[in-house]
């Protein structure tokens, strides 16, 4: 995820293995992620990035989204 306000901010990420699912679990990313956070009174744009690997690593597919925080 990138503050594309303040994109030299690092909120962290990670992997999560695949289960099925068609979204990210709440909580996949307990430790070393900030969740959205601009200061009080300001709306930021995010952009959040996904990319789908392949046992060996390859990349199988990309996407990516953006969204303001608070809406």
């Amino acid at each position: 995820m990138t503050d594309l306000n303040v994109p030299s901010f690092h909120h962290g990420g990670g992997t999560v293995a695949y289960s099925g699912h068609t979204a990210v679990p709440c909580g996949a990313f307990s430790s070393g992620f900030t969740a959205p956070s601009p200061p009080p009174g300001q709306v930021h744009t995010y952009q959040f990035s996904i990319k789908a690997l392949g046992p060996n690593g390859a990349v199988l597919a990309m996407t990516t989204t953006r969204r303001k925080f608070p809406e």
